[in-house]
């Protein structure tokens, strides 16, 4: 993994939160310190695809009397995200880097215009050095045309930017072959294209984010017929980013081959 140089990072809303659904600092704290060690260490370029919005926004605020959930999501992405930015934004910058917020929809990846504005915004980021934070733009996206979740919107983007890996970090090990939760379970270490895993997806979804293991699959399948290595481990483990670089890590690499 130490040839990596441009990577996307994906981390779910389960790693960023705490057991009460609040914003986790110390975990927020943690992705950040070992995102800023990869960049100085492996002279990587990294964009950050982060969930935590919406529970973030629920774990200060609570709405009355509204029952429509696109509203409820609108009010909470809204409230959560400057939450979510600020503590990004003030531990990067202790290490005197900057970060940037990047919020866009589906509509962005499907209009022409909107792609090449969005891929010139990333490459500037990335030549300057900044760390691109991204998430959906929740206030905006009409239901219809939301991604799955953002395991679809760090694909997309790791697609954009012709990524050398995606790195999905989720509140469990990896891929198994059976129920995570079972203990004759186990996580499957490598996955090539041309495996049948399909038949070992659960269909249970996150309990704080929208996504699952089949979204997870179908998008590291994608990344592997353009070459893009996936990964996917477990975010809650200490130093997690730094043991993938260093091959250390326990959890599911995806690949062509």
């Amino acid at each position: 993994m130490k040839k990596l140089k441009k990577i996307v990072v994906k981390v779910g809303t389960n790693v960023l939160t705490d057991e009460n659904g609040d914003l986790d600092k110390k975990a927020i704290y943690s992705i950040s310190n070992q995102i800023i060690e990869i960049k100085k260490r492996y002279n990587c370029k990294v964009i950050l695809v982060s969930s935590g919005a919406v529970g973030s926004g629920k774990a200060v605020f609570t709405l009355k009397n509204v029952k429509n959930k696109t509203l409820q999501r609108q009010v909470y992405s809204a409230i959560g995200q400057v939450k979510l930015m600020n503590l990004y934004s003030s531990y990067f910058e202790e290490q005197g880097m900057f970060c940037a917020q990047v919020l866009t929809s589906r509509e962005d990846f499907l209009s022409q215009a909107h792609y090449k504005n969005m891929s010139k915004c990333f490459n500037g980021l990335l030549r300057d050095d900044i760390i691109p934070v991204v998430n959906e733009n929740d206030v905006v996206s009409l239901e219809e045309l939301m991604f799955t979740d953002n395991d679809e919107l760090a694909g997309l983007t790791a697609f954009m930017i012709n990524a050398d890996a995606l790195i999905i970090l989720s509140d469990i090990d990896g891929f198994y072959n059976g129920n995570p939760s079972d203990p004759n379970s186990s996580v499957i270490k490598h996955v090539k294209l041309s495996d049948k895993s399909e038949k070992y997806v659960q269909s249970a979804k996150s309990t704080g984010g929208r996504g699952g293991m089949k979204s997870k699959l179908q998008i590291a399948k994608r990344c592997a017929e353009k070459g893009i290595i996936t990964v996917m481990a477990n975010g809650k483990k200490e130093n997690i980013l730094l043991d993938i670089y260093a091959g250390t890590f326990h959890g599911t690499t995806f690949s062509e081959k």
